[in-house]
Formats: structure tokens, C-alpha cells, sequence
């Protein structure tokens, strides 16, 4: 929302009042409390008929700072709120004769003890940023009756934005106007499944406005050095996060809202969908995991999409009888050819299902003002939805999906959850307009928590909607897409802004979902779907097996991936990285590069844990340019190496810029066909251009019961490389693209390197 009409005026229906004046500040326990008027106070009789803001300052933790900005504080509490984990104790008041400051670790807040008021945010001493004169406000709209409270925060000469969800507009936020708003549009517009109110920027600070509904964001477009934020209502909420770097922002944003789970070995394997409107029995589905055994491509996960039920029904989980008319066999099968299962669900409970009565009855569902129902025919004819906030609802809910488990059915993708209505009640009194986008919170939690209790850390979810929070519950993918280069671009850019916001695992429909993609594009999705978190075959009208599309087409995906079965050491450890920090496995160039000004704006190309540079490929020529950092850069495939800067390559269909950075120790798996298996065991661990006088380590784990764990470290002096390792099943060491001969002498040369047996200690010295 707008409160200017350029730099001097404002729109005609709204009047303003600042915060302007400091009439005092006081110290409450470790807070800070403040109370500001929206005129200077000169005279007593200045102090009748005016507006006073109540400002809170507090520590919610080591390098985060929250504020509190209040008009009116008689208003009822209202529901739902974000879950926020808080740490007590870390503030720090200092105080002088001119200013008060709150001091949370390196991260200040500053406040004059009097006059005019200014909040100054300062990192080590250093202003980082702040809210000038007349920059935050109260807003009143004579046209509507509603009240907002906004606030602006400056930004630096050449401080870009990121994140707020998963956005597929530009990937610099910067000039846009954001709605933090759950809609159901696509990856083709402003709208979004996933919103969340945080954003972090390349200067290394963070912000999070704490209000789980609307959120109105100005980034650098109504004013231009401004970040502006508003809510309706009586108060704002928000949170200032220190870095210093934009990974430690997230790693400071997750502490607060909440980590991902470790999602399950099994589930980075590659998934195939029936897709959704496409015709399936068992012959048909079996013809499709059957046809990837017999041509050598690993399958891990068939989902199952809508028609699992029958059409207006949804849901009522029950199989379709003319379909399905063996369900528990026929999972039975399929689990018997080594496949996990997944079954599309929706928070939504149509007139002609069988439990639509029963909801009515029992009031598990959402209801108007007024008693009835909220209904509508979109989707469904005459649709309802299942109301959450009733822990009785919930264990109806479900009780249906165990009866699912009990099948063995292993996940759920919980699609839709976006289009909340706001003219309804809630079963806890929650407020519709808050309830809005926490509902896909809600929705995700019931359903993981239920895997959890069921699978234990086998739990998965395939989530669409999310709010603050969601990312507890992985994984989640990028909605509906066009099957164009054009779709595959932008599902990486919504991809890589929601991995800015504190979701650790993503996927996207491989191929695309509206539409059939050509077979150049399916290729080269299939490229970026496996080296992607987490790889789905997914569409709308038409199947997305490969040899649907091609012959070349199945060489593709079984090429890529094998390649992702031997790269699960080294994604294994980057999932757990993201279990225990918040940052993301594919990540933004900016959050492995933050001083590297070329790595700022880019959204093509991506940091696949903190060693691997993927840039997928947008045209059919094969023809992509890609940036990479200064360093020399290995490529994963060919072992040629190059040094940073822009480069334009071609690539086939079987390649595309897959580079390893500079002093990596990268742990590749001895098996190409499955992802469930002993990482340990036989792994090769790759040393990519190491420096003189530097350092590399791995540490290589696994899921499988049996397995066990490997350290190795490897320091280069000069033509020497010392090895030191911890471990105690076979593997091996390869010097990519250097001859080196071991201090034992067991070394066999390769076009790529050297391959030496792991021991405890060794040196290999340049041949």
C-alpha cells in the first residue's frame, strides 16, 4: 500500500500522523519503552488532542531485534500467531545522555532520550540501517474506515532485496510492491503460493514482520531508498536481523521460526507422477515403473495424482473401485519392486463425498457468520473446508490418511490450501484475515506431525501452499508451471527466493505441468530437476515418462540420474547442513559469494550446497552463459577447469554447466542406482584445486542402519598433499586433474587424477 502522492504529498483519502517527538523513554526489565508523539511537545497544551505512539524495543534473540509500534492497545488479542522461538537473557541496555541503546550481540538498536525521534539500527557500532523523521506512520482511510501502520527502513546505495516467499517475478525485489497474500496463480505472475513476510539483502541484514496476514511490502518503489512494510490495524510487529553475512541471516531467521526437518534418503531419489487428468489402472502405472526398470532409469517414488479417487469426490480417500479395484495389493507390488508411494490429498471435502455429511454434522468444517457452511463449486462442487484450528477435525482428517499409511502409502502431497476465504468463523475464534495464509501452516502441520508420529523420521510431506513456519515441514515444490523455457526459468527464480526465506528443500514439476514441453525442453528439465533438492516427474494433461517424448530423451534422465545416486554423500551432508542452519540446499549465488558484486543479481544459475555451480540450460541451441566467481572452477563432468568470470559454452542435451569450486573435497557414493544405500562404503572422494597452503575436509555419513562415518582432511604444501582420515570402511581418494604419486606408491594414474586407497594417513606428492 502507497501513503505518498510523490515526495510532498498524499493520497486525498488518507490522513497521516508520525511518530515525531520523544516524550520519554524508560527501561522495563530488558526492553525498552518508548513513547513518541506526532507533534513536538513545547507546551503543556501541546499535550491535548494528539496521537501517542507506544514504541517497544527487545532482544528475541543473539543478533535479532524486535519492534513494536502501537496506536491503540485496547483491542483483544487476536489469533493465530507465529510460533517464534525467542531466547531470554541476551539484552544489553546502555544508556547516556543523549541516546538509549539496546544491544543484542553485534546488533544495536539507538533512540534519542528526547526531541525529535529517529531509530537507528547500528551492527558493531556501524549504522546499518533505521526509520528517519516522518518515516514510519499511522494511516487512516476515509474511504474505507481502515487503519495502517507502516514503517520505512532505508537502504544503501546499491543494497538489493531477496525473498519474500516464493516469487517468480524478478528475483531482485527491488521497485516491486509485494502483497504477502496466499493466492493459487501459477508461477506466471506477481502471485504466489508461498508468501512470507521476511526479506534479507545483500548488506547483511535481515527483516521479518511478525503478522501471519496481510503484509504489504514497497521495496525501493514508493520511495526509492525505502524498504516500506504496513499492516492493517493498531500495531506493527517486526524484526531486525544481523548477519553479517546473508547466510547468517538465515541461519538467525530459522532459529526463530523454525528449522526444517531432515526429509528421508529415499525421498531424493526420483519421483514419477500418473500426472493429473491422464488415464491409469494398475497395468497402466505398473507399464510405467516396470518401463523405467527395463531401461535402466532409478525410480524411487510413484505418486499417485487426484484420480486415485474418483472425479467430484475429492476428497474422501477412498480408491476408485472401477480403477483400483486391489489398492492394498497393488501397493503391495509396487513396494515389492522397491518403490515408495505417494497419494495427492487437498484440505478440501466435496458435496458428493462420502464424508461430507459427517463434517456437517459434526462441525469439522469452516462455517459463515451465520452457521452455515462456506461452500463454493470452484474445484469441487460445493466444496468445503476442513477447519483446522478443531483438534477434533483434525483427528478425523486424519484417521482417513492413516487408513492410507496403514496401506503403506509412505507420503502425502498436500496440495492447494491457498484460496482461504475471509468471510467465515473459525472454530478458536482465530481472525479470518490472519487465518488466511497460516491456514497452509496449519494444514501441512496436521498431516506432517501425523507422519511423524506413523514413520517417524521417514515423515514427507509435497507441499504447495506455506506460510512462516512451513519450511519444519518438507519438502515443498514450485506449483503449476508452462512446459517452455521460459516456465523453467521462472520456477527457479521462485525456487531460489524461497530458499531465501528459510526453506531448505524444493522441487518443481520436471518437464513442466500446463501443456506438453517439446522434447529439447524436457531434456534439459530433466537436467535441472536432478540436480535439484528433489526431483518429480510431474504433469497436467499428458504422462512425463521419458520415452514419451524420445529415446534420446530416457539416455537423458537415466544420465542425470545416476548422477544425483552418486552424488548423495555429498547431498546427504548438505541436507543435514540444512536441518541444523536453515540454509538452503540450493542456494542463491549471493549466499556462497556476499562480496562479490557480480554474484548479487543473478537467478539462473544456483550454488548447489556450498561446492557444486549448476546453470541450467534455457535454449534449445544449448547456448548459456554462466558466472563464475573468482577462483579456478572444476567442471564436474569433464575435469576441464577455468577461472572466474562470465563464459558463454554450449552444451549437448547430456551436459550443462555443472562446475566444483576451488578447494573442494567432494564425496561421491559408489552406486548409480538408488539414493538408499551405505554412502560410506566404497566412496570416492574427489579433491578439486586445492592452494598452496590450504585446507579441505569431508565428512561423509549415511542413513542406512549399518552404516558408519568417514572424516578425511587434506592440506596442500606446495607439490604435497598431506591426507589424514577417520574411517573405517574401503574408499578412495581422486586428485582431479593432477598426476600425484602416494609416499607407499599405490597410486594408479586416470585421465582424471589419481585414485589412491583411503587409509589413516598418507602424503601423495605431485608426479
Amino acid at each position: 500500500m502507497k501513503f505518498s502522492d510523490g515526495n510532498w504529498m498524499i493520497p486525498e483519502n488518507l490522513s497521516l500522523l508520525h511518530p515525531v517527538f520523544v516524550h520519554e523513554v524508560r527501561v522495563e526489565g530488558d526492553e525498552l519503552v518508548a513513547h513518541i508523539a506526532s507533534r513536538d511537545l513545547e507546551t503543556r497544551g501541546d499535550q491535548l488532542n494528539l496521537m501517542v505512539f507506544t514504541l517497544r524495543l527487545f532482544a528475541a534473540a543473539e543478533g535479532v531485534i524486535g519492534v513494536r509500534i502501537e496506536h491503540f492497545r485496547g483491542g483483544r488479542r487476536q489469533l493465530p500467531e507465529f510460533a517464534l522461538n525467542r531466547e531470554p537473557g541476551v539484552a544489553r541496555i546502555a544508556e547516556d545522555d543523549a541516546a538509549i541503546t539496546l544491544h543484542a550481540g553485534a546488533l544495536s538498536v539507538r533512540i534519542p532520550r528526547a526531541g525529535r525521534y529517529t531509530l537507528d539500527f547500528l551492527r558493531d557500532g556501524e549504522r546499518l540501517t533505521g526509520s528517519g523523521y516522518k518515516a514510519s506512520g499511522y494511516a487512516a482511510d476515509a474511504e474505507t474506515g481502515s487503519t495502517h501502520v507502516y514503517e520505512r527502513l532505508d537502504l544503501g546505495v546499491g543494497e538489493n532485496v531477496y525473498g519474500m516467499g516464493e516469487r517468480f517475478s524478478p528475483f531482485v525485489k527491488n521497485g516491486q510492491s509485494i502483497d504477502i497474500w496466499n493466492r493459487d496463480g501459477g508461477t506466471g505472475t506477481d502471485q504466489a503460493y508461498k508468501n512470507i513476510p521476511f526479506f534479507l539483502t545483500n548488506a547483511g541484514w535481515g527483516l521479518f514482520v511478525n503478522h501471519p496476514g496481510m503484509v504489504e511490502f514497497e521495496i525501493a518503489s514508493e520511495k526509492v531508498s525505502k524498504a516500506q512494510f504496513s499492516v492493517k490495524g493498531e500495531a506493527l510487529e517486526y524484526y531486525v536481523i544481523n548477519g553479517p553475512t546473508p547466510k547468517q541471516v538465515l541461519v538467525r531467521y530459522t532459529g526463530l521460526t523454525g528449522r526444517p526437518a531432515l526429509p528421508p534418503a529415499w525421498s531424493f531419489g526420483l519421483w514419477l507422477s500418473t500426472s493429473f487428468t491422464t488415464k491409469y489402472d494398475e497395468m497402466t502405472v505398473n507399464s510405467f515403473v516396470d518401463g523405467m526398470r527395463q531401461r535402466g532409469v532409478p525410480l524411487q517414488v510413484f505418486h499417485f495424482d487426484c484420480f486415485w479417487m474418483r472425479g467430484l469426490h475429492w476428497c474422501d480417500f477412498e480408491w476408485d473401485p472401477d480403477t483400483f479395484p486391489d489398492p492394498e495389493g497393488q501397493i503391495g507390488r509396487l513396494k515389492d519392486r522397491k518403490t515408495n508411494i505417494c497419494v495427492w490429498i487437498n484440505p478440501y471435502i466435496a458435496q458428493m463425498s462420502r464424508l461430507f455429511d459427517e463434517g456437517v454434522e459434526k462441525g469439522y468444517f469452516v462455517r459463515r457468520p451465520d452457521g452455515s457452511v462456506w461452500q463454493w463449486d470452484r474445484w469441487q462442487p460445493g466444496m468445503a473446508i476442513v477447519d483446522f484450528t478443531n483438534p477434533e477435525a483434525c483427528d478425523w482428517y486424519c484417521g482417513h490418511l492413516k487408513r492410507l499409511i496403514d496401506m503403506g502409502v509412505d507420503s502425502f502431497k498436500t496440495d492447494f490450501g491457498e484460496r482461504i476465504p475471509t468471510d467465515v468463523v473459525w472454530h478458536d475464534g482465530s481472525d479470518p484475515e490472519r487465518m488466511h495464509n497460516y491456514y497452509a501452516y496449519l494444514y501441512n502441520k496436521t498431516v506432517f506431525d501425523l507422519l511423524r508420529r506413523e514413520r517417524g523420521d521417514d515423515a514427507i510431506v509435497f507441499a504447495r501452499s506455506a506460510s512462516v513456519g512451513s519450511q519444519k515441514f518438507p519438502v515443498h515444490w514450485g506449483g503449476d508451471c508452462d512446459s517452455n523455457y521460459e516456465s523453467m526459468a521462472e520456477s527457479l527464480r521462485g525456487g531460489l527466493s524461497l530458499g531465501l526465506s528459510g526453506f531448505g528443500f524444493w522441487s518443481h514439476d520436471i518437464g513442466g505441468f500446463e501443456g506438453t514441453a517439446p522434447p529439447d525442453v524436457y531434456k534439459r528439465w530433466c537436467a535441472f530437476g536432478l540436480l535439484s533438492s528433489h526431483s518429480r516427474l510431474h504433469g497436467s494433461d499428458s504422462v512425463r515418462v521419458p520415452w514419451a517424448f524420445d529415446e534420446e530423451a530416457v539416455d537423458v534422465l537415466r544420465h542425470f540420474t545416476e548422477i544425483k545416486c552418486r552424488l548423495m554423500p555429498y547431498l546427504w551432508a548438505t541436507a543435514q547442513e540444512a536441518r541444523d542452519t536453515g540454509v538452503p540446499m540450493m542456494r542463491a549465488m549471493l549466499l556462497e559469494f556476499p562480496d562479490d558484486p557480480g554474484s548479487a543479481p543473478l537467478d539462473r544459475q544456483y550454488m548447489l550446497g556450498g561446492s557444486l555451480l549448476v546453470a541450467p540450460v534455457f535454449a534449445k541451441s544449448g547456448v548459456v552463459d554462466v558466472y563464475l566467481p573468482p577462483g579456478t572452477w572444476t567442471h564436474y563432468l569433464t575435469g576441464e577447469q577455468k577461472q572466474g568470470g562470465w563464459h558463454r559454452e554450449t552444451h549437448d542435451v547430456f551436459s550443462l554447466p555443472f562446475y566444483v569450486r576451488e578447494n573442494t573435497l567432494l564425496p561421491t557414493g559408489a552406486r548409480g542406482d538408488t539414493v538408499e544405500y551405505d554412502h560410506v562404503d566404497g566412496a570416492v572422494l574427489e579433491l578439486h584445486a586445492l592452494g598452496d597452503g590450504r585446507t579441505a575436509q569431508c565428512v561423509v555419513s549415511t542413513s542406512a542402519p549399518d552404516g558408519g562415518t568417514l572424516e578425511v582432511t587434506a592440506r596442500r604444501d606446495g607439490p604435497v598433499i598431506h591426507v589424514e582420515a577417520k574411517g573405517t570402511k574401503p574408499w578412495q581418494l581422486l586428485v582431479v586433474g593432477e598426476n600425484m604419486v602416494s609416499s607407499s606408491g599405490a597410486a594408479t594414474r586416470t585421465g582424471r587424477g589419481t585414485l589412491v586407497e583411503g587409509r589413516g594417513s598418507f602424503t601423495l606428492t605431485r608426479a
